[in-house]
C-alpha cells in the first residue's frame, strides 16, 4: 500500500486520498453479512450527506481492489460510522473483509454520490431496496424522521430472500412507528405467512417485487412519489422498467 496515498483519520475525508480508520466492532448480522463500526477521532462526524457512499480499498494476494459502500449510521453520528458489508464466497473484497479483526485498520475515501437528499423537496418518497441496497435508504429515512419539520411521507420496501435474512429489523420497527412512514417486505423464498411473527404478516408479500406490486405501491402513495431504487444492476433495471410502466417518468426516480 502506497503511504503517500494514505492519511491518518485525523485528516479530512477526501475523494482522492484514502484515510485510515480503526475497526471498533464487527458483528455478524446474518450468515454472510457484517455490521462493522469504524472509529472517528473525538466527537467528529464523517461529513457525508444522507445516501452518499465511500470507496473501500483492500489488498488480497498483492492485488488491489476497491468497492463502494454506503454508511448506514445517521449522518449526525459522532465518533463513529457503521457499514453493512455482504460477503460472497468467491469475492476478493469478501476475503479481505473476513480477515478483519477488531482493532484492524481499513482505508476509505469519499464522499461520492450524485443523489443529495434535500429536506421537504419531495412530498412522498418510495424506497425500493434489495438486500444491502437498503444501505442508502437508512440514513435518508433517519434524517427525515429526525427532523420534525420534514413531513415527507416515506414507503420503504425491503426485498430479501427469507425472514431470517432481513437486515436491521429493529430499525424497520422503530421507523414504522412514525406517522409518515410505512414499511413493507418482499420475501422471495418464503411461502407461508404462518411462519412469520404477527407484526409482519400484514406487510409482507411473497415472491419477487414485480410489475403488479410496484404499480400497487405507486397507486397507494398519497401523491406521485419520487422513487429511490438500490439493489443489484438487474434489480435496478427491472425496477426502472416497472416504474415507467406504472406511469412514473424518468426524472421521478433515482437508481443508486
Amino acid at each position: 500500500m502506497n503511504n503517500k496515498d494514505l492519511e491518518s483519520c485525523s485528516a479530512k475525508l477526501s475523494p482522492e486520498t484514502f484515510l485510515a480508520f480503526h475497526i471498533s466492532t464487527m458483528e455478524k448480522v446474518t450468515k454472510d453479512t457484517y455490521l462493522v463500526r469504524f472509529t472517528l477521532p473525538g466527537n467528529s462526524r464523517l461529513g457525508l450527506r444522507p445516501g452518499q457512499h465511500l470507496i473501500l480499498r483492500g489488498v488480497v494476494d498483492g492485488l488491489e481492489i476497491q468497492r463502494a459502500y454506503t454508511p448506514i449510521s445517521p449522518v449526525t453520528a459522532e465518533g463513529y460510522f457503521d457499514v453493512l458489508i455482504k460477503c460472497y464466497r468467491t469475492g476478493l473484497m469478501s476475503q479481505y473483509v473476513e480477515s478483519w479483526r477488531t482493532g484492524d485498520t481499513a482505508f476509505w475515501r469519499g464522499p461520492f454520490g450524485s443523489f443529495l437528499y434535500e429536506p421537504k423537496k419531495y412530498g412522498e418518497l418510495l424506497m425500493l431496496a434489495a438486500g444491502t441496497g437498503l444501505a442508502p435508504m437508512v440514513p435518508i429515512l433517519q434524517s427525515i424522521t429526525d427532523d420534525e419539520d420534514d413531513e415527507t411521507f416515506v414507503t420503504l420496501v425491503g426485498c430479501f430472500k427469507t425472514f431470517e435474512g432481513i437486515y436491521l429489523k429493529t430499525f424497520f420497527q422503530e421507523q414504522a412507528r412514525f406517522w409518515n412512514v410505512q414499511t413493507f417486505f418482499v420475501l422471495s423464498q418464503e411461502v407461508s405467512p404462518e411462519q412469520l411473527p404477527w407484526s409482519y404478516r400484514d406487510k409482507t408479500h411473497f415472491g419477487r417485487l414485480g410489475q403488479e406490486l410496484v404499480a400497487e405501491l405507486v397507486a397507494c402513495c398519497r401523491r406521485k412519489p419520487f422513487t429511490l431504487v438500490c439493489g443489484s444492476p438487474a434489480f435496478n433495471e427491472d425496477m426502472a422498467r416497472c416504474l415507467l410502466s406504472a406511469g412514473l417518468t424518468e426524472d421521478s426516480y433515482f437508481l443508486f
